[in-house]
């Protein structure tokens, strides 16, 4: 799918459903993007608007998608501005407000979220957010409020540091508040996040009072918490103090994991009903702050037409050619599939690896990804006598169509350390492509079965291996291409489950009568 730019709409107009969506649609491909997508396009009866939040407007891109015509209204809001430039003044900071800004921070410390003072707070954010951002970062009363706090709970940690985190931590969240000014009317917000979306629509539907959907595939808070812990523009402090609730992990990444795990039960605590794609991820939700009564699971599901011509069409026996589909980037865990490609390319001559994905979200990581196979290659060519010119065996395809592909596919694989319910391994069982994949999200219960004694009798439909292991993942898929009656039995166990549970028919239904039942509320 090529890059185009996005068709100028309609500005304002009221929508049946306002989605509010983080880093995704539409520039983004794959993922949760296509499933936005296939959403907005099931269902024709409904119109929709779109709130994108991105990071810099620079990296941001063209659009990914065409949208259908039941969009009338898109915007977008980037959290990467920089902050006006204040002239030097004498402001003392509305009291009003930094009262109720103290009282949010104390219920937070405290482990509860008080609706009246984030009332108070939405109150002020959403009244007047240009006064409440100058406030913030250059009146008397914010210096007061974070040199008290640091006192009370940092002091033994830099006071630069802390400065600089807490207002890097607050800047996006004002630009939001500016935005919740912008969003036209809707009868239902529906936000596929927490994080800042969530905090988007959590202002919205306290400011607005209409219902708020929250649709989680995989659980924010844990995939940021992945992030942070990895980011090395985080400042490293693990000493002990009042606030380390965990002294491995730096002070200062505890103050940004702390901040998404918030939001997160703001998000919660706003919604009036709260969906995710298989029952671990629900009682993740529920752990989190999620009323238990307001969540409830809705799988994804595929057009199953889509794959059965490319089924129709395979060869009996299995291509001797292991895929990895998704986006090059380290949660992903493309090197583990490299690593692991390497092992079987060395025990089947005949067999390649593929890549098939967009690269753009990381370039680095993407960069490393290339050098580590061509070093793979490299040895492989070596140990095997093969001509210099020999061309490489782990290939990187840059994004396809999956129907264009998967007929020439093996095994599906799956190395990622993060996932909830992967559409590609449905899409890989519709078109009768067997799965090793980690053990994330629902990944076990997609290959082996859920909880339903006759879906786990469909069999199994390929592997489950653990995070970060590529002997085993070699193995599996080893296994799978070296049984014709094995990879047989896998093939009709992945077709007879996607069939029974995963259509595209049975997610449509679901999500427009949750749309019927939160209009009428």
């Amino acid at each position: 799918m090529s890059r185009r730019a996005v068709p100028a709409l309609p500005r304002g107009q009221r929508a049946d459903v306002a989605l509010i969506l983080e880093g995704t649609y539409p520039y983004v491909r794959g993922g949760v993007s296509a499933w936005v997508h296939q959403l907005i396009r099931g269902l024709p009866e409904l119109t929709f608007s779109i709130v994108f939040i991105g990071g810099a407007r620079e990296r941001r891109g063209e659009a990914a998608y065409e949208l259908p015509p039941n969009v009338v209204h898109l915007e977008e809001h980037f959290l990467s501005v920089p902050r006006p430039v204040e002239p030097p003044g004498n402001l003392e900071g509305d009291a009003d407000f930094f009262a109720a800004s103290a009282a949010l921070h104390d219920g937070f410390r405290a482990g509860e979220i008080t609706p009246a003072a984030l009332d108070i707070m939405v109150g002020h954010l959403t009244a007047n957010p240009d006064r409440c951002r100058r406030d913030f970062f250059y009146s008397r009363r914010a210096w007061n409020e974070i040199t008290a706090r640091y006192e009370r709970g940092a002091a033994t940690r830099s006071f630069l540091e802390y400065f600089w985190t807490v207002r890097s931590m607050h800047a996006p969240l004002f630009v939001l508040a500016s935005a919740a000014a912008n969003v036209p009317p809707a009868r239902v917000l529906h936000v596929v996040s927490t994080g800042f979306a969530g905090f988007l629509a959590t202002l919205l539907r306290r400011q607005r009072g209409v219902p708020l959907i929250v649709t989680e595939h995989g659980i924010y808070t844990k995939e940021r918490r992945i992030e942070l812990l990895q980011a090395d523009w985080i400042s490293d402090d693990q000493r002990v103090g009042p606030d380390t609730s965990d002294v491995s992990v730096g002070y200062f990444r505890q103050l940004w994991i702390g901040m998404f795990e918030r939001i997160g039960r703001m998000t919660y605590q706003a919604a009036s009903s709260i969906v995710t794609l298989f029952e671990g991820n629900r009682q993740r939700q529920i752990a989190d702050g999620a009323p238990a009564e307001r969540t409830s699971v809705l799988p994804n599901g595929i057009a199953l037409d889509r794959f059965r011509a490319v089924r129709m069409s395979r060869a009996p026996q299995a291509p001797p050619v292991m895929a990895l589909i998704g986006r090059v980037v380290p949660i992903k865990d493309i090197k583990t599939f490299i690593r692991a490609a390497g092992l079987v390319l060395a025990r089947r001559p005949d067999a390649e690896a593929w890549i098939v994905g967009p690269e753009e979200e990381d370039p680095a990581y993407a960069a490393e990804c290339r050098e580590l196979a061509a070093a793979v290659c490299e040895t492989r060519r070596a140990e095997d006598g093969a001509a210099a010119g020999a061309g490489p065996r782990i290939k990187f395809l840059g994004f396809r169509g999956v129907e264009e592909l998967l007929g020439r596919v093996g095994v599906n694989v799956l190395t990622s350390i993060s996932e909830a319910q992967p559409l590609v391994v449905l899409e890989a069982f519709a078109a009768g492509v067997p799965c090793v994949a980690t053990d994330v999200g629902c990944c076990r219960e997609l290959i082996e079965g859920g909880p339903d004694p006759e879906d786990r009798a469909l069999g199994s439909a390929g592997a489950v291996v653990r995070i970060a292991d590529p002997e085993a993942t070699a193995t599996q898929v080893l296994a799978l291409l070296g049984d014709p009656v094995r990879w047989s039995a896998a093939q009709r166990a992945g077709i007879a489950r996607v069939e029974r549970s995963y259509t595209e028919e049975l997610m449509l239904k679901r999500y427009r009568d949750l749309y019927r039942a939160s209009f009428g509320g």
